[in-house]
């Protein structure tokens, strides 16, 4: 658990699941963390429980599929700590279900979340990372990014969109000392499921986990590791399911 207190690490989709744990996590270890969601009280709560225990956390109400939110989201980590040290592009939505249903707003949804809201936030804190010369872009992922099922069309498309992004960064932020990492978790003990708006599709994925997810600070444990490391390794790509995930 080296090199991470102190860092400042600005987690989108914080209110609730990998958000929330992984802030809450890293503050115990010593990370300044600032929490960006749409929900002001819960990112705000969670703020204010992580600084009575003595950490240091900032709330900022955001929304990712907004460019501007999310610069002020980081523009104002920066205000206010002096740096970004970490990005964990983290909100995210899995509106799962067979395309002949046509769930066009979901798949607009879930693209705008899932694939914009990674564009924005690596819009927002690229600048602020090539002026330092230093910083780390995490994004989420999903076992769907590595394989396809039924009815995971658009969802796995945005999850394969966001390793093909972070490669490309990857390659191109070497003059700057920046480095990128992808996470794709299996069936992890979240309320991502309840992205799910057809009812037949939510209640097979709801059994699914209730039989075989795991619980989310193996998340952000997953974060941490890559975190911790030294400057001159880049984990890359980190892909964890259930030990008895089959998928």
């Amino acid at each position: 658990m080296e090199n991470i207190e102190g860092k400042v690490v600005v987690i989108t989709g914080a209110s609730s699941g990998f958000g929330k744990i992984t802030a809450e996590y890293l503050s115990e270890r010593g990370a300044i963390v600032v929490l960006g969601a749409r929900r002001t009280e819960k990112i705000e709560a969670i703020a204010k429980e992580i600084n009575k225990k003595g950490g240091k956390a900032l709330a900022i109400t955001t929304d990712v599929t907004d460019v501007e939110q999310i610069k002020n989201l980081v523009d104002s980590a920066v205000k206010t700590y002096g740096k970004i040290d970490v990005l964990l592009n983290n909100a995210g939505l899995m509106p799962i279900s067979p395309l002949e249903y046509l769930k066009i707003e979901d798949w607009n949804r879930c693209i705008d979340v899932n694939i914009k809201g990674v564009l924005y936030g690596i819009a927002a804190a690229l600048p602020h990372m090539k002026e330092q010369k230093s910083g780390q872009i995490i994004s989420v992922s999903s076992v769907a990014g590595h394989r396809i099922s039924p009815g995971g069309a658009i969802y796995s498309a945005t999850k394969y969109a966001v390793r093909v992004i972070s490669e490309a960064l990857r390659q191109e932020v070497k003059p700057y000392n920046i480095r990128t990492a992808v996470i794709s978790p299996g069936a992890v003990d979240t309320d991502l499921p309840g992205s799910i708006t057809v009812n037949d599709v939510a209640a097979g994925i709801k059994q699914y986990y209730a039989e075989n997810a795991i619980p989310a600070d193996s998340f952000a444990r997953a974060v941490a590791y890559i975190i911790s490391q030294p400057e001159d390794v880049d984990i890359n790509e980190v892909l964890f399911r259930p030990t008895k995930q089959q998928l």
